[in-house]
């Protein structure tokens, strides 16, 4: 037999008499098989037993273990009603013992045993479940349903929990099952009759499988945790848990939750209810308060199952021990619930592979986790060979020496290696995990001591400010406080940062999971103080969307812009993954957002410059209409229809399609479209072509705009778009060229010039960036054109003034002025580059600037974008030197290149005046010059 089963290792016997009765039992077998019979036998009562009962199926189901397996699952699928409590004690009997022979003699590996055992918990329960739905249909018991509904079990589905769910169950485990019906199926006026029918169902199922008979029993079944199963039935409507679930329920469901499957009866149905629990397992934000949660749950069992106290192997919990099964298992699912909310990746039941996927996406150090699946799997191998014994639920070590002793023989063992190898896995465990939980059980590195007097009354009010109401976030902010103190006492200015960070706490709504954030990440706390003492922009926009921390704990944070392209692409596979509209619409604010935060730290903590971050500020709003846009598109097709003819294009202007915006920025689009010979949508309700794209493009601007739960995107400006105001929101591409070619207006003309087609339909963004070279490339009157260009200099001087010497757009030889100079430029040379300095070039190539005055245009323009890009982050309105604290004043000088901040204002004050100088003097001689060009 042993070329047949390749005995890998053999448990010595436990005794020789015990061994030799057990040989005697199954006479045939010879060679390393006897030895394995011999071994088990003796130490194990329970599996000898089996051996007895099973002698004459035991040796052909050796040959092929597998095999074996796969009859025993098949004959169980065809039984009798009468049959089932006789048959799957049977069965379970037989699927027990070559299992077990497998495991020991280290053929099957410990995922394929746990796989065999709970692929037949799974087998029996549905089996059970769905004999005792069809005894009720046939007596008219289940309203509506007949005998076809059987297969799905009449809505009934049964959720594998714990063990089961991840195919991790042992040996001796009872199977944790939560039982719904989907009430859907059902006429509301059955409602009544059916839950009953489904309720006595489930009863007589768990009693099939747990009832002690001559036979034995199958599995002992737990329905413990359902909702509040003190009061509910042990059947309920999905529609009722899910109520439960969204109102009230704790962390510890949620854990459970992530090892739930469905495993019998209507797998489909189940499958749609664990999709309904998702925004309740998996939080959107980084959900780092469910440490304390997980660490509060192992300090109330520890006391109630008297776990707790210092290691001793005899007598030890394997599972809820120190550095027991329980701990991995707890670390694995909290660096789960934490994480799983942003990445999909991390959603695994089986806790190895927890672990492996943590470690991969940086959650966990590569050898704290393979150390820890490590003994994972050598826990569960001694907890199988403890419950082998006697078949008893348990998971303690034995207490005695000839206990332990039975369990090391069937290691293959003897008991000192047992002990020791025990000891140190179990203390390992304990190192590796309880750091994670309880950090303070450690060293406390004290903050180094305060050495500012604090303003008392503002530290008084913090009490009053919604995040520290709840008496958990007040906890966890009083530890902590002093971290946060000690940091301010370092800043340049304490008194202004503490200010400063009053105001960003008094913005919170709420503060727990910030807290226990910073608490697990006090690196964070530096950013915090940071952001604070410097920019009030950011921090108001933190109070408001503290998640936005998350991004910085995702390990990429600090890594090189990742391009448009895989921006692009990161937010269309986030949008796809949700069904819902409203869902992708906060999906893409939220990721919006934390890339907007992401940019804007760079820039203060002076990663990027301000070249840097008006590009990556574009790219981010590319990337969000481009993946917006088909969004919009295909839920205004589910009511009108597909797009007539080759659909819309959205044509970025102004800063947009210069590809340089700020973190304020509006976006200004226009949007063209192009119906080819169609004259409407064909769908439920078809609309003519204007009506169906000016709808398609307010419900555009709409998901752009609207304020929703997480916010808004972006302000959009639709001004551009021809006859501005009074014209249609979305224009046709024949109207658009018509109107550009033979009715724009010389501004209109030099808005073209930084047009850029940022979505929509590529053939039509082709045919449009073609059309807009042709349009450029016609010859014009320089002096004209410069006519225009004084005359828009002058209308803006009568409706806008600089509001300082900060506010660099607005004013003469301010950007906005510099920038109506490069458009003109690029225009009368042809151009198709869109940004100044290219337009700069091309006045110098046309002969109306030279070389020099350009070159001081272009320094000019970039000081001022440098200042308003700054300002911008710095606050959402116009910034006064003596205002913007001492924090704002050094980022402000940081990112300009000087020294103080009145350095600063005299170098804007001399260049604005430069500026000014060279395009008054340049426009009024090219003005002055007789038109040159065509008539």
């Amino acid at each position: 037999m042993s070329n047949l089963f390749e005995i890998t290792r053999l448990p010595r016997p436990f005794d020789a008499d015990l061994g030799a009765d057990a040989r005697a039992l199954v006479p045939d077998a010879t060679g390393d098989l006897a030895l394995l019979i011999e071994g088990v036998g003796g130490s194990s009562p329970y599996l000898k037993n089996l051996i007895g009962q099973e002698r004459d199926w035991i040796l052909p189901a050796l040959a092929d273990p597998n095999a074996a397996i796969e009859a025993v699952f098949a004959d169980c699928k065809g039984l009798a009603p009468d049959q089932l409590k006789p048959e799957l004690r049977r069965a379970k009997r037989r699927v027990a013992l070559v299992t077990a022979l497998a495991d020991i003699a280290g053929v099957w590996p410990l995922e394929r045993v746990t796989e065999v055992l709970t692929d037949f918990g799974a087998l029996a329960a549905d089996v059970a479940a769905k004999s005792e739905l069809a005894n009720l249909i046939r007596r008219g018991k289940v309203p509506g349903q007949s005998e076809d509904d059987v297969e799905t079990a009449a809505g009934m589905v049964i959720l594998a929990m714990g063990k089961m769910g991840a195919h991790e169950l042992n040996y001796s485990s009872d199977i944790d099952m939560i039982v719904l019906f989907d009430e859907t199926r059902y006429d509301p006026d059955d409602f009544y009759e059916a839950r009953q029918s489904m309720v006595r169902a489930t009863r007589n199922m768990c009693a099939t499988l747990s009832d002690k008979t001559a036979d034995g029993y199958v599995f002992r079944t737990d329905l413990r945790l359902r909702p509040d199963p003190a009061v509910t039935p042990v059947c309920m409507a999905m529609e009722a848990a899910e109520r439960y679930y969204e109102s009230l329920g704790r962390t510890w469901e949620r854990a459970a939750y992530i090892k739930a499957r469905p495993c019998a009866g209507d797998i489909e149905a189940g499958h749609r209810f664990l999709m309904t629990l998702k925004p309740f397992v998996w939080r959107r934000h980084l959900d780092f308060a469910a440490i304390q949660d997980a660490h509060d749950m192992r300090l109330r069992i520890r006391e109630n199952k008297g776990t707790g106290g210092a290691l001793n192997i005899p007598g030890h919990d394997m599972k809820l021990g120190r550095g027991g099964i329980r701990e991995i298992e707890f670390f694995t699912q909290t660096r789960q619930l934490i994480a799983g909310g942003r990445d999909r990746d991390l959603r695994l039941r089986g806790t190895v592979e927890g672990l492996t996927a943590l470690a991969s996406k940086g959650w966990v150090p590569d050898e704290v986790a393979v150390k820890l699946s490590d003994h994972y799997r050598a826990h569960r191998e001694v907890e199988h060979r403890i419950q082998m014994v006697h078949d008893a639920q348990t998971h303690k070590v034995p207490n005695s020496e000839e206990g332990i002793e039975r369990i090391a023989c069937l290691m293959g063992v003897d008991r000192q290696e047992l002990i020791a190898d025990l000891t140190a896995r179990l203390t390992e465990v304990h190192e590796l995990t309880e750091g994670f939980f309880a950090p303070d059980a450690g060293a406390v590195v004290k903050p180094e001591p305060i050495k500012v007097e604090f303003d008392a009354s503002v530290l008084a009010r913090w009490t009053t400010y919604p995040a520290l109401r709840s008496s958990r976030g007040a906890q966890i902010f009083e530890r902590l406080k002093p971290e946060l103190l000690s940091r301010l006492a370092r800043t340049a200015k304490p008194e202004e940062a503490l200010l400063a960070l009053d105001g960003f706490l008094a913005g919170l709504p709420a503060g727990v999971q910030l807290f226990s954030l910073f608490e697990a990440n006090p690196q964070l706390i530096d950013l915090l103080i940071d952001i604070v003492g410097t920019s009030h922009a950011l921090a108001n926009h933190l109070s408001r969307n503290a998640s936005v921390f998350d991004a910085v704990i995702g390990g990429a944070f600090f890594e090189p812009w990742p391009g448009l392209e895989t921006l692009t692409q990161e937010l269309k596979e986030l949008l796809g993954a949700e069904a819902d509209y409203e869902t992708q619409l906060d999906t893409a604010r939220r990721w919006t957002k934390e890339w907007h935060f992401h940019i804007g730290v760079h820039h203060l903590r002076g990663l990027i410059d301000a070249a840097d971050a008006g590009a990556q500020y574009a790219e981010l709003a590319q990337a969000v209409i481009d993946a917006i846009l088909p969004i919009v598109t295909d839920q205004f097709a589910r009511k009108h229809g597909p797009p007539p003819g080759r659909g819309p294009a959205v044509l970025g202007m102004g800063s947009l399609g210069a590809s340089r915006i700020n973190a304020m920025s509006d976006l200004d689009m226009i949007v063209i479209y192009d119906p080819l010979d169609q004259e409407g949508s064909d769908g439920k309700r078809p609309l003519s072509t204007r009506p169906y794209y000016a709808r398609l493009t307010q419900a555009l601007i709409t998901a752009l705009s609207a304020p929703m739960s997480q916010g808004r995107l972006y302000e959009v400006d639709m001004r551009l778009r021809p006859s501005g105001t009074q014209g249609p929101v979305a224009t046709s591409l024949a109207s658009f060229t018509a109107y550009q070619s033979d009715q724009a207006w010389v501004w209109e003309h030099l808005a073209l010039t930084r047009a850029r087609v940022v979505a929509g339909n590529a053939e039509l963004g082709d045919d449009l960036e073609s059309f807009r070279q042709e349009v450029l490339a016609k010859p014009r009157k320089t002096g004209k054109v410069l006519r225009d260009v004084q005359d828009m200099r002058d209308r803006l001087s009568a409706a806008k003034h600089p509001a300082g010497v900060l506010d660099a757009k607005t004013g003469a030889g301010r950007m906005m002025d510099i920038e109506l100079v490069a458009q003109a430029g690029a225009l009368l040379a042809g151009l198709a580059a869109r940004d100044v300095h290219s337009g700069l070039e091309g006045a110098v190539a046309v002969g109306w600037l030279n070389v020099a005055d350009a070159q001081t245009l272009k320094d000019c323009y970039d000081l001022c974008w440098s200042v308003q890009t700054a300002a911008r982050l710095l606050s959402g309105k116009a910034i006064e030197a003596d205002k913007i604290g001492e924090g704002g004043a050094a980022f402000l000088c940081r990112t300009t290149g000087y020294d103080k901040i009145e350095d600063l204002q005299a170098a804007l004050v001399q260049s604005y005046d430069t500026a000014a100088a060279v395009i008054a003097r340049v426009i009024k001689e090219a003005a002055d010059e007789p038109d040159q060009g065509p008539d």
